[in-house]
């Protein structure tokens, strides 16, 4: 029976498959409008009125089709073998340059156009075609973010038609949403459906350092050449940039993911005043809870604490491993993505609170979040990484050794796209002996195990304390 594998696709380009104001303080003059209800926790300032006196489709996509504009890349970058077609011009030394494109949508009158990242990456021409006039504009890239998948890009052009930002908190499942784009080169394409969920991590973004999902499900149709269109509400205001498909086949089967407007305006901020993104961290490391341990420990919501680092903001206010966190600046936690989407909207030195529970006691903290290089110097004292193995290794704590009842052992964190997932080994797995060798030292386990050929047999320990026996064969 042949089997059946689901596909995550970034939704970029049709093309390349063929080969070859944000409030008007903070944005520093850059006009970018927000609707009346939008509250989102980043934002502190006035901001300009938008307002809808009725809704429906035809006035949402009236209003939002004008912002969505075509983007054609080119990309001299040389490409990898994917058909005969490129074997046969390699063959002479001949390779041509890619194309491909997408959607962005016009965040300001001055030319201001957020994307993903995978639609302009390694684009050495990027052009922009307006949707009402079918004008060219030649663009630059501002800057781009792979750890979310958004990038921002202008073009010389003024009173542009600007699209209105709205408030992906306030968004509800079950909600109507339009998804506005250019799939399979049909421009200024509109498609319905509603939100099917919140809070989504689909894992498609596993080769960027600290990835980010937390995306909005829904099942308006969206394919190839929609990645970076606009995801709106019923008043045509922007909710979410689409960006993903979980699919079958590689086109539309009902399920499209779009990146929350409240994190893209963050992103988008940064980028203008910044040239890249401010990442606050906290020094620590949270897994979802599974259903075992919520009924074990009675609660209802929350992430549990699977690492904290020494010296890092969340050891110094008081957090310990295993302790529960119910709340980010008051807002619930049901998910390790929810968690990471609410501390994207922070920078460094930024405070943040948390609510835990510690031993089945409530509490409050809060600490200044650090910046990359703070959280680099401390984390590289206890971290080592593979891009091989597709993971962080770190030796386990004395607490950790006394808790398992062993004397060696080196976790596993921050599992991406590599050899550790394709054993599906878990998150914060600790691995006490490869082939019967026991290990304290991270880099001497990556060593054995990048070379290790035959029969391996990894002994260790779930992040719950149980005992596991991972054996596989290797060539």
């Amino acid at each position: 029976m042949m089997k059946k594998y689901i596909v995550l696709i970034l939704i970029s380009s049709f093309f390349g498959m063929l080969g070859g104001g944000f409030y008007q303080k903070l944005f520093k003059g850059v006009n970018i409008t927000f609707a009346p209800s939008t509250d989102a926790p980043f934002s502190r300032v006035g901001y300009t009125n938008s307002t809808f006196e009725s809704a429906d489709f035809v006035k949402a996509s009236s209003v939002a089709t004008p912002t969505v504009v075509f983007i054609k890349t080119v990309s001299n970058t040389q490409n990898q073998r994917t058909n005969e077609i490129w074997d046969f011009w390699d063959f002479f030394g001949q390779r041509g340059p890619s194309y491909s494109s997408g959607s962005g949508v016009i965040i300001s009158k001055d030319g201001y156009i957020v994307t993903n990242n995978h639609v302009i990456k390694d684009a050495d021409k990027i052009d922009v075609i307006l949707n009402n006039n079918k004008r060219t504009f030649s663009a630059k890239l501002i800057g781009a973010d792979p750890n979310t998948d958004l990038a921002l890009i202008k073009i010389d052009a003024k009173e542009l038609q600007a699209i209105v930002f709205g408030n992906s908190d306030n968004l509800k499942t079950g909600e109507w949403v339009l998804a506005v784009g250019n799939p399979f080169n049909l421009t200024s394409t509109v498609t319905a459906g509603i939100v099917s969920a919140k809070g989504r991590n689909i894992a498609v973004n596993q080769n960027a350092q600290f990835p980010i999902e937390s995306f909005i499900q829904t099942d308006a149709a969206i394919n190839p050449g929609n990645s970076g269109g606009a995801l709106v509400n019923l008043n045509g205001e922007l909710v979410g940039i689409n960006t993903a498909i979980q699919s079958q086949t590689g086109s539309y089967v009902g399920y499209g993911f779009a990146i929350p407007v409240n994190m893209v305006a963050k992103i988008v901020k940064d980028l203008i005043d910044f040239g890249d993104v401010q990442k606050g961290f906290t020094g620590m490391e949270v897994k979802d809870i599974d259903a075992e341990t919520a009924s074990k420990r009675n609660v209802n919501n929350g992430v549990i604490i699977n690492d904290v680092y020494e010296d890092g903001p969340a050891a110094k206010a008081g957090l310990k491993n295993d302790d529960i966190i119910t709340k980010v600046d008051n807002k619930l936690m049901d998910s390790k993505s929810v968690y990471e989407e609410q501390l994207s909207y922070h920078r460094p030195g930024d405070n943040v609170k948390i609510n835990y529970i510690h031993d089945g006691k409530e509490g409050s903290t809060e600490f200044k979040l650090m910046n990359k290089e703070a959280n680099k110097a401390i984390t590289q004292k206890y971290t080592v990484s593979s891009t091989q193995l597709g993971a962080d290794f770190k030796p386990i704590t004395a607490a950790e050794k006394s808790k398992l009842g062993i004397n060696a052992g080196v976790k596993v964190v921050n599992i991406k796209s590599g050899a550790l997932r394709q054993m599906n080994i878990p998150e914060g797995f600790v691995i006490y002996k490869l082939n019967n060798k026991s290990y304290t030292d991270p880099a001497d386990l990556i060593r054995d195990l990048e070379k290790v050929s035959g029969r391996i047999v990894i002994e260790g320990f779930s992040s719950d304390g149980g005992k596991a026996t991972y054996s596989f064969f290797t060539y």
